[in-house]
C-alpha cells in the first residue's frame, strides 16, 4: 500500500466509483490491528476522495451552467440567421436587380451577406455535435450564402454588361486610312505596269493610342464590382466571380472585333482568297491589330486590375483567359499569311504586318507578363519569325520570277517595259522597309560586303584599302542583285527587235527610267551616289549607240565622196542630186519609223532630239551650202529648219509619213 499513488478518475460513472472506495476506506479504518503508517495512508486517501467529490460535484454545477448559457447564444444565433435569411431569401421572390434599386438597397444586402458569413464562421468555432442544433443552424446558414452568391454572381455580370462602354474616336478611324490611299496605286499582279508607290505605314503611333486607354465600364460601379468579389472571394466562390468576369469580357472583345469589322476566318478561308479581297483583309488586320492591343486589351487589362488587384495573380488570370481566343483568332490570320503562296504582290502587305507585330511585341509581354503558360506571348513570337521567314522567301522569289520573265515578241515602240516599271516602283515602295529588310535579308546567302563589278567605279575594285572598308547593307546588295538581274532580263529582251537603233532606245529607255527612279527617291540613299554615276553613263552611252545606229549611215550621204566625175575634182549633179534623193528617202523612213518610237520622259526626249538634231542638221546645213550652186530648188525637198521641225514629230509614239512635194 506503501506505492499507492492519487489519481483523477476519468472514467464514467466516476461517482459512484468514488463512493465505493470511500466506504472500502471506511471499512478499513475500523480495524484495530492496522499500523499507524497504515492508518496515515487511509487518512490520506480518504482525504483525497473527498476533494475528487467535491470537485466533481462543482463540475457538475459549471456544466450545468455553460448548457444554459449556451442554449442562449444558439438562440441569439438563430435569431440573427432568421433574419439574414429573410432579407436573401426576399430578393429571389423580387424579379428585379438590387444594384439597379439603389446604393440603400445594395448596401443592406450586402450587410446581410456579411452577417451570414460571419455566422458561419461563429458556428464552425463551436464543438459541434453532428446532429445537434449547431449543425442545423450551421446548414442554413451555408444555403443562405449560397442563395447570395448565385444573386451575387448574377449581379455581379449586370454591372460589367449594363455599364459598358465602347470606344471608336474617329481620328483612329479605319475609314479615314482607306480614304487616305483610296486614289493611290494598288498592288496588282505581276506583269502590270505599276506597283502602288507608298503604303501607310503606322500612322498610329504607341503614344497616341496608349492615351485612348478608356473605361470598359463605367468609373462609378467599380467600387460595387470590387464589393461583390470581396464577398465571393471571402466566401470561396472566387472561381464563379471570375468566371463572371472572364464571360462577358470575352465577349465583349468579341464584340470589338466584330465592331472593327474584322472577319473570322479560317485558316483555309485566308489561303482560298483572292488578292483583292486579301490585300483589304491585310489592311485591316493592321490597323485593328494596333486598336486591339493598345486601346483594347489595355482597357481590359486595367479593368481586371481594379477589381481583383488584391486577389494575388487572380487579376492576370482573369485577363489572359479573357483575351486569349480574341488574340489566337489575330494570330491565326497572321499564320494563314505566312503559311501562302509566295505572290510578289503581298510582299509590302507582309513587311507592314512584320513592322506592326515587332512594334506591338512589348505591349504584349507587358499585358501578359504574369501569363503561366506564355501561350500569347509565344505564339506572338513564333508568328514574328514565319512572317520574316516569308518576306525573305518572297523576296527571294521576286528576283526567280524577275530572271524567268520572258517573251517572245518585242516590247511595242521601245519604250519602258512594264516590268521595269513593276520592279522599280517595286523596291522604291520597299525603301520604307529597309532596316527590316537589313534585318531579314542579312542571312539569305548573299555575301555581306559588296560586289565590286559592275556597279562600282573601277578605282574602288583597284584600291584594295578602300575595298576592304567599303560595305554595304543587306538590302542594297539584294536591290543591286535584282537591278542586275532586271538589266539581264531587258537586255535580252532587246534582242528581239530587228533594228539595232531600236534596241539600244528600249535599253536607253529603260536604264534612264531605272535610274531616275534611283535619284529620285530614298533608293538613292540606299544604292548610293556611285550606282547613280554607273547607270547614268549606261543610259547616255545606249543614247549614242542609238544615234549611231539610226543616223551614221544616212549622215554618209552628206559627205562629198563619191559625188565627183571620175578622176576630176568637178561635182557631179546628178550624183549630187542622187546623193540628195538618196538622203531625203532615208530620212523620211526614219521619220515614218521612229515616230512610232517612244521616250515617255519628255526631258530625255528633248536632249536626245536636241542631240540628233544638232548632228543631222548641221550636216545638212553644210552639205547643201557647199553644194548650193550645183542644186535647183526642185532638187531641195526640205529645208534645213523643215527637216528639224521634223525630227520633233520623233519619239511620239505615233507613226507618222511625210508627203511634201519638192519646193518649188
Amino acid at each position: 500500500m506503501g506505492d499507492c499513488k492519487p489519481v483523477t478518475p476519468t472514467l464514467e460513472g466516476e461517482e459512484d466509483l468514488i463512493a465505493a472506495a470511500q466506504q472500502i476506506v471506511i471499512a478499513l479504518g475500523t480495524r484495530r490491528n492496522l499500523t499507524s503508517d497504515a492508518r496515515k495512508i487511509l487518512a490520506d486517501l480518504g482525504t483525497q476522495l473527498s476533494s475528487i467529490t467535491k470537485r466533481s460535484e462543482n463540475k457538475k454545477e459549471e456544466d450545468e451552467e455553460e448548457e444554459v448559457e449556451e442554449e442562449e447564444g444558439l438562440g441569439e444565433i438563430k435569431e440573427r440567421l432568421n433574419i439574414v435569411e429573410d432579407k436573401v431569401m426576399n430578393w429571389e421572390v423580387d424579379e428585379s436587380m438590387i444594384w439597379d434599386c439603389g446604393s440603400e438597397e445594395a448596401y443592406d444586402y450586402v450587410k446581410a451577406v456579411d452577417e451570414a458569413q460571419k455566422l458561419i464562421e461563429t458556428l464552425e468555432s463551436l464543438c459541434l455535435d453532428r446532429d445537434g442544433k449547431e449543425s442545423e443552424l450551421l446548414r442554413r446558414a451555408h444555403d443562405v450564402v449560397y442563395t447570395a452568391m448565385v444573386r451575387l454572381e448574377e449581379e455581379f455580370r449586370h454591372l460589367l454588361v449594363q455599364n459598358r462602354q465602347t470606344f471608336e474616336p474617329e481620328h483612329v478611324s479605319f475609314r479615314s486610312s482607306e480614304e487616305d490611299v483610296e486614289n493611290e496605286g494598288s498592288i496588282i499582279s505581276f506583269g502590270d505596269e505599276s506597283v502602288e508607290d507608298s503604303v501607310p505605314r503606322d500612322s498610329i503611333s504607341r503614344r497616341s493610342l496608349g492615351d485612348f486607354v478608356f473605361d470598359l465600364v463605367h468609373p462609378s460601379v467599380i467600387p460595387d464590382l470590387k464589393c461583390i468579389a470581396k464577398l465571393m472571394f471571402a466566401s470561396s466562390y472566387d472561381g464563379e466571380c471570375t468566371q463572371a468576369f472572364i464571360s462577358v469580357q470575352k465577349d465583349a472583345l468579341d464584340d470589338c472585333l466584330f465592331i472593327l469589322e474584322l472577319e473570322k476566318l479560317s485558316i483555309e478561308d485566308v489561303l482560298k482568297m483572292e488578292w483583292g479581297a486579301l490585300n483589304s483583309q491585310i489592311r485591316r488586320w493592321i490597323w485593328v491589330m494596333k486598336v486591339f492591343v493598345r486601346v483594347y486589351l489595355a482597357s481590359v487589362k486595367r479593368l481586371s486590375d481594379q477589381i481583383f488587384g488584391g486577389f494575388d495573380s487572380c487579376s492576370s488570370i482573369c485577363f489572359v483567359e479573357a483575351s486569349k481566343s480574341s488574340m489566337l483568332q489575330l494570330l491565326n490570320f497572321g499564320e494563314a499569311i505566312a503559311l501562302g503562296p509566295r505572290q510578289p504582290e503581298k510582299l509590302v502587305r507582309i513587311l507592314g504586318m512584320y513592322e506592326l507585330l515587332a512594334d506591338l511585341i512589348p505591349d504584349i509581354d507587358a499585358l501578359y507578363a504574369d501569363e503561366i503558360d506564355s501561350c500569347v506571348r509565344n505564339e506572338c513570337q513564333d508568328l514574328l519569325k514565319r512572317l520574316g521567314y516569308c518576306v525573305k522567301a518572297t523576296f527571294l522569289e521576286f528576283e526567280n520570277l524577275v530572271a524567268s520573265n520572258t517573251s517572245t515578241t518585242p516590247f511595242p515602240g521601245g519604250g519602258i517595259h512594264h516590268l521595269t516599271r513593276y520592279v522599280m516602283n517595286y523596291i522604291r515602295t520597299l525603301t520604307d522597309y529597309s532596316e527590316t529588310l537589313n534585318l531579314l535579308l542579312k542571312d539569305s546567302g548573299k555575301e555581306t560586303s559588296v560586289s565590286f563589278s559592275p556597279d562600282l567605279n573601277p578605282t574602288v575594285e583597284d584600291n584594295p584599302s578602300i575595298r576592304s572598308s567599303f560595305c554595304v547593307s543587306a538590302t542594297a546588295l539584294h536591290f543591286r542583285s535584282l537591278i542586275s538581274i532586271l538589266l539581264c532580263n531587258l537586255d535580252d529582251k532587246s534582242k528581239l527587235y530587228k533594228e539595232d537603233s531600236l534596241r539600244h532606245l528600249f535599253l536607253m529607255n529603260n536604264i534612264h527610267y531605272m535610274t531616275k527612279k534611283v535619284k529620285d527617291s530614298e533608293l538613292r540613299t540606299i544604292l548610293g551616289d556611285e550606282w547613280v554615276r554607273k547607270h547614268n553613263w549606261k543610259f547616255q552611252q545606249q543614247a549614242m549607240n542609238y544615234e549611231r545606229a539610226s543616223w551614221s549611215s544616212i549622215l554618209s550621204l552628206l559627205r562629198d565622196e563619191g559625188i565627183h566625175y571620175p578622176g576630176s575634182n568637178s561635182v557631179s549633179r546628178t550624183l549630187l542630186k542622187e546623193r540628195m534623193q538618196g538622203f531625203y528617202v532615208a530620212f523620211e523612213e526614219v521619220y515614218k519609223i521612229q515616230t512610232a518610237w517612244l521616250i515617255p520622259d519628255v526631258e530625255l526626249r528633248e536632249d536626245l532630239r536636241i542631240s540628233t538634231s544638232v548632228k543631222v542638221i548641221q550636216a545638212y546645213r553644210t552639205f547643201v551650202g557647199r553644194h548650193c550652186s550645183n542644186l535647183s530648188d526642185k532638187s531641195i525637198k526640205y529645208s534645213a529648219d523643215d527637216l528639224e521641225n521634223y525630227l520633233l514629230d520623233l519619239f511620239e509614239g505615233s507613226p507618222r509619213s511625210l508627203h511634201s512635194c519638192y519646193r518649188k
